[in-house]
């Protein structure tokens, strides 16, 4: 399992990038789908989870709709036009992270991207 504070750093793309292959999703169906596609190995927890998706409605990123279902009530987030732009800026800088890290960790080995003139 990685640390807390690099699930932590990648909460937002991480958020933003399944909202916006699955549409709109409720808390509860983006912490098990990051648990699925993950293997288990990812494991985001709610009190991590609802500040995200807060600070992202607050930016504008996403809208919600309340729904009912068995009586009880749903919050549905989904991306707006800025929240998809935005998510791909994040996962841009985030692939350009991984790549960086990559030549820091091993730096001989060749990459393929060379997108911050590294």
């Amino acid at each position: 399992m990685p640390s807390k504070d690099l699930l932590r750093g990648t909460m937002k793309t991480i958020v933003l990038k399944l909202l916006s292959e699955n549409g709109k999703m409720y808390g509860y169906e983006i912490t098990q789908k990051v648990k699925e596609l993950s293997n288990g190995q990812l494991e985001i927890k709610f009190g991590a989870l609802y500040p995200i998706l807060h600070k992202l409605e607050a930016e504008g990123e996403l809208i919600t709709e309340t729904v009912l279902v068995e009586n009880r009530a749903r919050k549905y987030y989904q991306l707006t036009k800025k929240g998809n732009e935005t998510v791909k800026v994040k996962l841009t800088e985030f692939n350009n992270f991984v790549e960086a890290m990559k030549l820091i960790l091993n730096p001989s080995a060749k990459t393929n991207l060379n997108l911050w003139g590294i």
